[in-house]
């Protein structure tokens, strides 16, 4: 078969090697000369460089025909498998199927750029060229680049065109290309499957492993999500044996503080499934509080080494889409006995804090107790019994000791950004019954800022014993950001000093200073994009959106793996060790040495599983937007511009969310200029300016639930004629066939216009 031919130029030997380990069929000098565009003294370069690469062991040394060596080459390309204890696990992305035994797994040493600086870690899926080491404990790789995905676009929806031909419809909205199907298997058409390439080329197509079943029904969405991330959602048995035997541990007071007699309560979201926090104070009687947030005591079931550890650490988190809950431990822990639930004796993590009239924590202490909740309690609930002032005295003591918080709040003044959280609410029958932004209380604040201070203090906790902590650490942001941002405030007339120093304060003080809502929509958003991302690790530069120096996730253990490293290491440092269990558990609730020596490597994982599951969450969340929205194509929406691009600009509906672009081709027939720095489209002709933040009425021209991708149109456009997606040959004979093509590309039919008509 032939060659995918190369970039020009003389190659690498990672560069020959990469072409090699993905050729179809051994190949020789002539293959790689004709792939790479060599001629004359380039082939005899070529020559001298593929004997260097075969004397180095990196190629085998057959001058007709070069290809892997048996084994594992000292060089090749891996994909990665699995996260296992904080460590990608990688096998040859070239196995063979036909060789004996199983692909060797090979675990991968972190990869680090330039300086020796930590680069992504790496996830299921990744493809990584590397070199390769036998060593006593086992195969071990060193990564020495990441390469692009090839499986990238492998969940879709099958599709027949004309002549008969299968092809697959991709689910994500960032591939627009369809594969041919070479092996359909037993999936039908309009099926959503998962697929596989069939050979080394893309000529070769993908054949189906996998059927999931019907795209468009309830709670499909959420399957899509999972599916495509490789998001971990069954529990080996291993591991649900032993959740079964933890919760057979017996509770007790003989290592523990009894805080049963107090009043404290957990305040959640009227749909919680699981609850990790509860919290209570009482004034001190000079002013200020003591306060107690009580936290599920997880350590005491999940312990290191175990079989729930091991799986809890592959998954990181859990994730939560609309119609179900991918948790990070098994049901009978993260929904039942580690959940603080009222009316029943629960083990619990509890942070004592002395709190006084300025709303400065003045003391800590951690214990390990057992608490009863007095009350699960919504948001709404809570605040609707504080409002009508008739609240009971618990509630009202919470409330006031948090005013006294939220003023150490003002004091600190860390980042406020007015961020809408979008809300999906399901019916019965698992249809959407509403979309809305999820409103905004004080309950939510209380509950936040009594999280914060225990964050702090755990963290403060453990630098007092110098022990370790994973902190959860956003950095200021950058100065490339930080010139960006400039240069598009200039374009409001607006000046920002990169000589003084940069805090949450002063990008506070910039957007009070916008009166204009408009103008202070487009600012907000440039604040929010010049932001860094927050993540984990045991080096600690502190976190620069809650303007802390110190700062660690201690109050969410049941969904965040994070969280649950923090208790272990606060039961070292504070010798909170419980008894040791009956049967085969292992003994400690602490830090495992693994835990120790691996933090890094862990807090990468865990950061990388978190980011897996926000873009799962929000692509859902989008897709169940589009289908919510599929019923009202050709409506007109009051709409805000969220992103400018020189090929449209990105806006989403006001009040509900779901970002959709505007190609410029919809704009007319004057040509549209972009303005980078001010991240604008002007009409050359009209001089109509289209920037973000603006606010203005948009046609829904597309809405695709399979992709989650809506397009608008402006509303006085000539028609809605939309940039078809999808990149394969028209059928040969006849009309389409399939109930669910539009035109020739193979974009499913009941998507664009779905349900439009039945009005």
């Amino acid at each position: 078969m032939a060659q995918k031919r190369q970039k020009q130029g003389f190659p690498s030997k990672e560069q020959v090697l990469e072409f090699l380990q993905t050729s179809d069929t051994p190949a020789g000098k002539r293959e790689i000369a004709k792939a790479f565009g060599l001629k004359g003294q380039e082939k005899i370069a070529l020559k001298r460089l593929l004997k260097d690469m075969a004397e180095e062991g990196m190629i085998d040394g057959k001058r007709t025909a070069y290809h892997r060596m048996g084994g594992v080459p000292k060089v090749t390309v891996l994909r990665v498998i699995e996260i296992e204890d904080g460590e990608a696990v990688a096998i040859p992305d070239n196995w063979s199927p036909e060789a004996p035994g199983e692909p060797p797994r090979l675990t991968m040493r972190e990869i680090r750029g330039k300086g020796g600086k930590q680069v992504a870690a790496l996830k299921r899926g990744d493809r990584v060229l590397a070199r390769t080491e036998e060593t006593d404990r086992g195969w071990i790789a060193h990564p020495m680049k990441k390469l692009p995905a090839r499986t990238e676009g492998l969940l879709g929806v099958v599709e027949i065109d004309g002549s008969g031909k299968a092809w697959l419809a991709p689910v994500d909205k960032r591939i627009r290309n369809s594969s041919p199907i070479a092996d359909l298997g037993e999936a039908e058409e309009g099926q959503l499957v998962i697929a596989e390439r069939a050979g080394r080329s893309d000529r070769a197509g993908v054949k189906v492993i996998e059927v999931v079943g019907d795209p468009l029904a309830p709670r499909s969405f959420s399957l899509i999500a999972i599916a495509k991330h490789g998001i971990p959602h069954i529990f080996p048995e291993q591991a649900l044996r032993e959740a079964e035997k933890a919760v057979e541990l017996p509770l007790g007071t003989e290592r523990r503080e009894d805080l049963r007699h107090l009043p404290i309560v957990a305040i959640d979201p009227a749909d919680a499934r699981d609850h990790d926090d509860a919290i209570w104070a009482e004034p001190d009687g000079q002013g200020g509080f003591n306060a107690i947030v009580a936290i599920a005591d997880v350590s005491f079931y999940v312990r290191a080494g175990g079989a729930l550890d091991r799986e809890a650490r592959k998954r990181g988190n859990s994730v939560y889409f609309p119609d179900r809950v991918v948790p990070m431990l098994p049901e009978v822990l993260s929904a039942d006995v580690c959940s603080l639930r009222e009316g029943e004796d629960r083990a619990a993590m509890a942070c004592h804090l002395r709190v006084d009239e300025h709303g400065n924590v003045t003391k800590f202490r951690f214990t390990r107790a057992l608490v009863r909740i007095a009350h699960n309690i919504a948001y709404e609930a809570a605040q609707a019994e504080i409002d009508s002032g008739n609240a009971p005295e618990h509630l009202q003591n919470l409330w006031a000791c948090w005013r006294a918080l939220e003023r150490a709040r003002h004091a600190r003044d860390p980042l406020e950004l007015e961020l809408p959280e979008r809300r999906v609410v399901l019916d019965e029958k698992g249809q959407i019954a509403e979309i809305a932004i999820r409103e905004r209380l004080d309950a939510h604040r209380v509950v936040e800022d009594f999280m914060i201070a225990a964050n702090v203090a755990a963290a403060r906790a453990l630098e007092a014993k110098t022990a370790p902590v994973v902190y959860r650490l956003h950095e200021a942001p950058g100065r490339e950001k930080l010139l960006a941002l400039r240069d598009y405030l200039a374009t409001f007339g607006r000046k920002l000093s990169l000589g003084q120093v940069i805090t949450p304060s002063l990008f506070n003080r910039m957007l009070k200073d916008v009166t204009d809502e408009s103008e202070k929509a487009q600012v907000m958003e440039a604040v929010l994009r010049s932001q860094m991302q927050a993540y984990y690790g045991p080096a600690n530069v502190g976190h620069f959106g809650l303007a802390l120096g110190s700062y660690a996730h201690f109050t969410s253990p049941i969904r965040r793996y994070a969280d649950l490293l923090v208790h272990r290491a606060l039961v070292d440092a504070y010798k909170l060790e419980q008894p040791k269990p009956k049967g085969n558990l292992p003994e400690s609730t602490g830090l495992s040495d693994r835990d120790r020596a691996s933090l890094q490597q862990v807090s990468d994982a865990i950061s990388q599983a978190e980011r897996r599951a926000m873009e799962a969450e929000r692509e859902t969340i989008d897709r169940y937007v589009a289908a919510w929205l599929s019923h009202r194509v050709g409506e007109v929406f009051d709409t805000r511009i969220t992103g400018v691009q020189a090929f449209g600009f990105f806006a989403t509906i006001v009040g509900l969310g779901g970002d959709g672009l505007v190609p410029v081709s919809t704009l007319g027939r004057e040509h549209f200029r972009y303005e980078e720095a001010a991240q604008v489209l002007v009409g050359e002709t009209s001089g109509t300016r289209y920037a973000m933040g603006d606010k203005l009425k948009l046609k829904l021209a597309e809405s695709n639930p399979l992709t989650g991708a809506l397009k608008f149109v402006p509303v006085d456009s000539d028609g809605m004629k939309i940039e078809p997606r999808g990149n394969r040959p028209p059928p040969r004979r006849g009309p389409p066939k399939g109930k669910h093509m539009v035109g020739k590309r193979g974009r499913p039919g009941n998507i664009r216009h779905q349900g439009r008509g039945k009005r």
